[in-house]
């Protein structure tokens, strides 16, 4: 079976392995922002635009747990994907040992640090006394069951690393279609609002990491979870610390910058400018998060023929990944620019509302194609090991252009400087992107006009 991986992932043609891994991490990328849409559907409509606005002062907390959920899962997948390049499946099960006790961990402690300081965090993040027990209602909830968010956050793209990117979408559309139907039944039917909506997230979450342990643990999975991997071994936690970092500090600005966000909004917009943010956010995330499965159908791919000296088969990957995600990112384009209006019509029925998301969505995607180069190239430093880089870039957008960008201009242009702060930093990070990713490309070339070490690799007897 880890035979069948190798030599798909080293020899089937990319374009088609490409649209093989990357379409399941779509559907699932996608399910996913479609449930956050309808759960802030059924909250607008029933409950009303303040349970958004409380609901939306809760994301710098999701995007903690995000977070550290990246720092294990982006890292953990790298290593995997080049051991089993390598053709080591001993490390790589130690690796996904190790993983597990990292993500019980890191949810203990953040849920315990986070339920103690709850609400003195809540309205640091910009809760008015209006949408504060909407806020605290829901994340209490989501923090009890973070447990199982950090493991759906992690497990899958392992699973997709090991050649099963269909299975990994499944699990995900199951958690999908139970949170819907629960959902409905908890705010719709039962009246039990920002409530019923966290306790369906919990419940769904719960049962689909059920289903990826029952994946490891079964004898069909190439890969094993095994008790004596569980005990951490420092080299392999520093090593999806260090590939992970990245991914984790973008989460973390990602928090921060949620936070300025938060409290910009309040101070020039209150609270219909939080709830409109509230609804902007699934909107996007809908229209982007296709790309990020891209980027998790391309990371296998790149890490293994890295790891097998595949170097061509790396660039191809590459390009087409690019590709793939422009034209994507062009149609989400497209879609805000003319229809702005008629989504947050859907969401609810205040028209001050709509006014203020429909015109601050408009100014924020503006350099929306733009986007999966500047994704995709991360992508690429951080599959091949690259940690330093993918870093770098991700510092320069986030923190050295996007946070300074959102505490200046808004005392100037008030809700316009918050909008235009995003397409700033897009376009800056595009150009660093542009001057570090065409060296690399050309060490990749010069790599794979020298080098026969693919072959090798791709013949020896699997290590066990």
């Amino acid at each position: 079976m880890v035979e069948n991986t190798a030599r798909r992932l080293g020899e089937e043609k990319v374009s088609k392995l490409l649209w093989q891994f990357s379409l399941p991490s779509i559907i699932s990328t996608l399910a996913s922002s479609i449930y956050i849409i309808i759960d802030r559907i059924f909250i607008g409509q029933v409950v009303g635009a303040a349970a958004i606005a409380g609901m939306s002062v809760t994301m710098p907390i999701s995007f903690i747990i995000l977070s550290f959920g990246m720092l294990i899962g982006v890292g953990s997948t790298a290593l995997v994907s080049m051991r089993l390049g390598e053709r080591n499946e001993e490390e790589a099960e130690t690796i996904l040992g190790n993983t597990v006790t990292m993500i019980l961990v890191i949810s203990i402690l953040t849920t315990l640090v986070f339920l103690f300081f709850l609400k003195k965090i809540l309205i640091v993040f910009g809760a008015s006394p209006a949408i504060l027990p909407y806020a605290e209602d829901f994340i209490r909830i989501i923090l009890w069951g973070s447990v199982s968010q950090y493991i759906l956050i992690c497990l899958p793209n392992t699973i997709r690393a090991e050649g099963y990117p269909q299975k990994a979408m499944y699990i995900q559309l199951i958690n999908v279609g139970i949170n819907i139907v629960l959902d409905f039944l908890f705010i719709c039917l039962w009246g039990w609002g920002v409530r019923g909506a966290a306790m369906a997230t919990v419940i769904a979450q719960t049962t689909a990491s059920i289903l990826v342990f029952h994946h490891f643990l079964s004898p069909n999975s190439p890969l094993h979870l095994k008790l004596i991997n569980l005990r951490l071994r420092l080299p392999i936690v520093k090593g999806i610390i260090a590939i992970g970092g990245a991914a984790f500090t973008t989460q973390v600005a990602g928090s921060m910058i949620n936070i300025l966000y938060n409290q910009n909004l309040a101070r020039y917009g209150g609270d219909d400018a939080i709830g409109a943010y509230g609804i902007m956010y699934p909107i996007l995330a809908f229209l982007i998060l296709p790309v990020f499965g891209i980027n998790f159908g391309a990371q296998p791919i790149i890490g293994f023929n890295y790891g097998a000296g595949r170097y061509e088969r790396v660039i191809e990957t590459v390009k087409k990944a690019i590709l793939a995600s422009t034209v994507i990112a062009t149609a989400g384009f497209i879609l805000l620019e003319v229809f702005a209006r008629q989504m947050f019509g859907i969401f609810t029925e205040d028209a001050n509302v709509i006014a203020i998301g429909s015109h601050g969505m408009r100014i924020m995607v503006m350099l929306l194609p733009i986007a999966g180069f500047n994704l995709v190239s991360g992508c690429l430093f951080q599959a091949i090991g690259r940690a330093r880089i993918a870093l770098m870039l991700t510092m320069l957008k986030q923190v050295v252009i996007l946070i300074p960008a959102l505490i200046v201009l808004p005392r100037y242009l008030h809700l316009n400087g918050i909008w235009i702060s995003g397409p700033i930093s897009d376009v800056t990070a595009a150009i660093a992107t542009i001057i570090v990713i065409l060296p690399e490309i050309r060490s990749l070339r010069n790599k794979s006009s020298h080098g026969v070490m693919g072959t090798v690799l791709l013949t020896q007897p699997a290590k066990r």
